[in-house]
């Protein structure tokens, strides 16, 4: 069998073909209009063993199938046949039900790609390429992410502008791309740095500011001061240091720019049922945005004070969804920044001290600081009935699980029936717990004395009048009673804030507001856009820290648009979730100049079909995308007055998200050290030893990390063994949605299976031209043809009627089980091994017809084309020289099941036969008739398995005395058994 090998191509193989610019823009523009592809005859110098006189024509060498030379070859004519092509021809300009929009999202431009990123761009050209060979118009779009704080950070450890090392990062990233076999859409391309697209991004926020759903206003934010930025929450780890740059983070009170995401709350809420409908979306994906927009129907109850010698409010608001346990509250809770606590850490040093440390405290600690001369009285304390433990006064605690954006910034807590409330108070208390809540009547409580009743249910003796009524009952109830006390009021709240978008930092969207002593906060004007971002090379090259705009007077110094006295520019830039919210539209139609996007291109290509990409960006970005799209599709960019009012407007109809890779880590069994290459003995992969002592290294699959020395090049690893093998190997071991532990090793069972492909390929492709003039006219012509004349065929007919059946309806059901494994992406898998298993039984059923097995075999060309793209165009080529690409637009076919299964039922079946319930042998007897069960059923089979010559040998009186010993079941057998209509006959003696 041929083996396939790969000659090393280095770490970055250039895309063969034109020499455009990379981008078009100012900052980004001398980097990015560079020409990064190299002269043809370099290329072809680091392909070892190749010559710039070499053609790409003979793939297979001395008996060598080359998969490297096989990618060069076919890129070169994908990039011919696009060039090529005529604008009516290209994908995503169709309209219509037939055009198509598949898109992963788009990457940081960080220097490299690694293997998350070869694995969301694998499925998404995967998924592109078969919906192209489906007929579809697909627009497989690529850009790049290119704002952000790491960029910025490199440029001050480098002395460098922060764009020159984003492009850098984009043009080794390009090339790495263009190695991977993909079909991306070059011609749409954008960066977000660039100022033909952020200019954009600046409309758009000029837009939302027109409506009001940008403003500007004092908030307590997170800041990093070596950074000198703001940081998003989730920018903070659970110590309080930033993430980046590790300082301790602070609390600081900053005016800041938001955007009123709030506003449009209730649509980001009930149009999750549109994205749920036919799974859609992930349901884990959906709960995660359920949680985070965090709706909760309840109500504001009021806590009377009593205060000893302090300054206090006369009480505590709490919002609660649980008024039912209001009996059972132990204590309030209070954030560290309520009014009351702010107000009572001015005198009291200890509480301030305790304030200090809370940004260093996890997010679930249990400590409390209880707050002296003061307490609080339950509401319902009041009332004649309510039990006495009810009645006493409550201890008012700080406690830093209580968040102060949220209800009021005060809980209460009822630690019978909360889990954190129990934790917190079996911290601080010995008290016995108060349990008003059982699941039943006749239950004094449901829960264990450690575990809280979180559910509803009835409500118990600590209840006082309510005992025995439901908890939603007696909850309607007791808000009624304290409503008309006005000691509560019904409420809606949810977590959900607004987005805060300013950083006070250099690399980004520079915010389009001019600030005037007389008018205040102006937009620029359309025509003044972009706000372009000035260069400070200085600031670089001297390494310093903070954002460069505040000190450049010449660029903040301005007049204003409206009155034209002196003003000053705004000196925040955006955040990068703005960017990533809307560049999916700009996808659409990246070279108008006038607009984001035209109604035109948006009405006929939004939303997109399917979006592809991490699970870690289920909340925030899409939470930001799905609300920037509602509000442009309501926009004056869009307004034709057509709009139902009640249209649901969603960016992303379909969301695929997938898995994280993880690499194989060796670690050191006695310190649990992670080891590096060198450290490890891998003479035999099955048992690595520690260089160091000879101990066997422990194995295991973590997250890819350079701590961990377990990190894979991709364009390393295509360039030993491939795109095409390395794609397939990478759908191959695992469902996209789960974690794939990369095992290089593995490959060799995809490498195989090619190389037996191409082998039949050669091996039908040489049978074909020898009996040229005897082709069938088509498998389901003769199928069709000879189905009536199976009992007239000679037997060497009958054989190869089942021989070209048994292929042509493996052929049907890998049609059938392949297109489902493509469209619901997931099980990208199942379809390797579906395919696989394909090529087994056509290379087992020598004695078909040549038409039968080189139909099969164009069938299973056309199904893996899109994992192996090169690959399967090479072999349809040696098979269908005529035949042009097979992603040619226009001409693109997957197959498709012709209605021959019915008829290609086999004659024959595999029969196991038993003696005692042991396997004695089996035989192939006739398919039993259909219209036979029960007893004639098993004599019928029992007849046709004693005909065999195997039946013969083994199982009658005269069976040759070398053999087994003979059993003469028919004479001797108690019992005779036959089950799964006829594949099994088991004789009882």
């Amino acid at each position: 069998m041929p083996l396939i090998y790969g000659r090393s191509i280095g770490r970055c193989l250039p895309k063969l073909g034109s020499t455009r610019p990379l981008l078009s823009s100012s900052l980004c523009q001398d980097a990015l209009q560079t020409n990064h592809h190299r002269p043809r005859a370099i290329i072809l110098q680091r392909l070892s063993g190749l010559t710039a006189q070499r053609e790409y024509s003979d793939i297979k060498l001395n008996n060598k199938l080359d998969l490297l030379a096989l990618d060069q070859k076919w890129r070169q004519k994908w990039a011919s046949l696009r060039s090529d092509s005529t604008s009516e021809s290209e994908p995503g300009t169709g309209t219509g039900p037939e055009s198509k929009y598949v898109l992963p999202m788009f990457p940081y431009p960080s220097g490299t790609l690694h293997l998350g990123h070869l694995r969301v761009y694998t499925v998404a050209d995967v998924v592109a390429r078969f919906q192209a060979l489906q007929g579809h118009k697909v627009m497989l779009p690529m850009g790049w992410d290119a704002f952000g704080l790491p960029a910025e950070n490199a440029a001050i450890e480098r002395g460098i502008n922060p764009a020159t090392w984003t492009k850098s990062n984009i043009a080794k990233m390009k090339e790495q791309l263009d190695v991977m076999n993909g079909s991306w859409d070059w011609s749409r391309e954008l960066a977000t740095c660039n100022p033909d697209f952020y200019k954009h991004t600046q409309k758009i926020f000029l837009l939302l500011h027109e409506k009001g759903l940008a403003y500007q206003t004092e908030a307590e934010v997170n800041y990093d001061p070596v950074d000198k930025t703001v940081l998003a929450n989730e920018q903070v780890d659970a110590n309080g240091l930033s993430w980046r740059s590790g300082a301790k983070v602070e609390k600081r009170k900053l005016k800041q720019w938001f955007l009123r995401i709030s506003e449009f709350r209730d649509s980001l809420l009930q149009d999750l049922d549109t994205l749920a409908a036919d799974g859609a979306w992930p349901e884990r994906v959906l709960a995660m945005q359920k949680n985070w927009l965090g709706k909760s129907t309840g109500a504001t109850i009021k806590f009377p004070i009593l205060a000893f010698n302090q300054d206090a409010h006369a009480g505590i608001e709490v919002f609660t969804s649980r008024p039912d346990t209001l009996f059972g509250v132990q204590y309030l809770a209070l954030a560290s920044t309520h009014p009351i606590v702010v107000e009572l850490a001015k005198k009291d040093p200890e509480l301030q001290a305790f304030l200090d440390t809370l940004p260093g405290l996890p997010a679930d600690s249990k400590v409390g600081y209880l707050l002296p001369h003061i307490r609080a009285v339950n509401p319902l304390a009041y009332h004649e009935h309510t039990p006495e433990a009810s009645k006493r006064s409550l201890p008012i605690y700080v406690a830093p699980y209580v968040i102060g954006d949220y209800g009021e910034g005060a809980v209460m807590g009822v630690p019978g029936h909360d889990v954190r409330d129990h934790a917190f108070w079996k911290t601080h208390h010995d008290e016995p717990i108060r349990f008003v809540l059982a699941a039943s009547e006749d239950e004094s409580t449901t829960a264990m004395a450690n575990e809280p009743f979180v559910d509803h249910g009835i409500m118990t003796e600590h209840s006082g009048l309510f005992k025995g009524k439901t908890s939603k009952e007696a909850g309607a109830a007791l808000l009624s009673m304290l409503e008309s006390a006005s000691l509560a009021k019904p409420m809606e709240k949810w977590r959900l804030r607004d987005w805060l978008i300013s950083r006070q930092r250099y690399w980004g969207t520079p915010i389009p507001i001019v600030h005037c002593g007389s008018c205040g906060a102006v937009p620029v004007p359309d025509e003044d856009l972009p706000v372009t971002l000035p260069e400070v090379d200085d600031h670089w090259a001297q390494g310093k820290t903070g954002n460069p705009l505040e000190t450049l007077t010449e660029w903040v110094n301005t007049t204003c648009p409206k009155c034209g006295e002196d003003a000053k520019r705004d000196t925040d830039t955006m955040d990068t979730f703005v960017d990533s919210s809307w560049y999916y539209m700009r996808f659409i139609d990246p070279h108008n100049q006038d607009a984001p996007f035209s109604a035109t291109e948006a009405k006929s290509l939004l939303p997109v079909d399917i979006y592809i990409g991490g699970v870690e960006h289920a909340i925030l970005h899409l939470l930001y995308a799905r609300f920037i799209y509602k509000f442009l599709m309501t926009s004056s960019l869009m307004s034709s007055g057509d709009e139902a009012p009640d249209k649901v407007y969603e960016p992303f109809k379909r969301l695929v998200t997938q898995g994280m890779v993880h690499g194989k880590t060796y670690s050191d069994p006695t310190t649990g050290r992670f080891l590096k290459p060198d450290e490890v003995d891998l003479s035999n992969s099955s048992s690595p030893k520690v260089v160091a002592t000879g101990e066997t290294a422990g194995i295991s699959y973590e997250k890819m990390s350079k701590s961990k020395y377990n990190g894979v090049d991709p364009t390393d690893f295509i360039s030993q063994y491939g795109a095409d093998a390395t794609r397939a190997h990478m759908l191959f071991q695992a469902p996209v949605s789960e974690i794939l532990d990369w095992d290089e090793s593995k490959i060799t069972g995809v490498t195989r299976w090619m190389s037996r492909l191409y082998d039949l390929v050669l091996k039908i492709k040489s049978a074909s031209s020898e009996s040229a003039g005897s082709a069938l006219v088509s498998p389901k012509a003769y199928f069709e043809q000879h189905a009536d004349q199976l009992g007239s065929l000679s037997r060497e007919e009958l054989a190869q009627w089942d021989a070209n059946a048994a292929i042509w309806r493996e052929v049907q059901t890998t049609v059938a089980s392949v297109t489902v494994s493509y469209n619901k992406v997931y099980t990208l898998n199942t379809i390797v091994s579906d395919l696989m298993s394909l090529t087994n039984t056509i290379s087992a059923h020598d004695g078909a017809d040549v038409s039968v097995q080189k139909e099969a075999v164009s069938a299973l060309l056309r199904m893996v084309a899109p994992i192996t793209p090169a690959f399967a165009e090479e072999c349809l080529s040696l098979l269908e020289p005529s035949s042009s690409s097979i992603f040619k637009q226009g001409t693109a076919s997957f197959p498709v099941a012709d209605g021959t299964l019915g008829l290609l039922q086999p004659r024959k079946q595999t029969c196991a036969v038993q003696v005692n319930g042991k396997l004695r042998f089996a035989v192939e007897i006739p398919q039993p008739p259909a219209d036979l069960h029960g007893d004639e059923l098993r004599d019928w089979v029992v007849g046709r398995v004693m005909e065999t010559d195997e039946a013969k040998t083994r199982l009658s009186p005269t069976a040759n005395s070398s053999g087994p010993a003979a059993v003469d079941v028919l004479t001797s057998a108690k019992k005779i058994i036959v089950i799964k209509g006829g594949k099994l006959v088991n004789f009882v003696l």
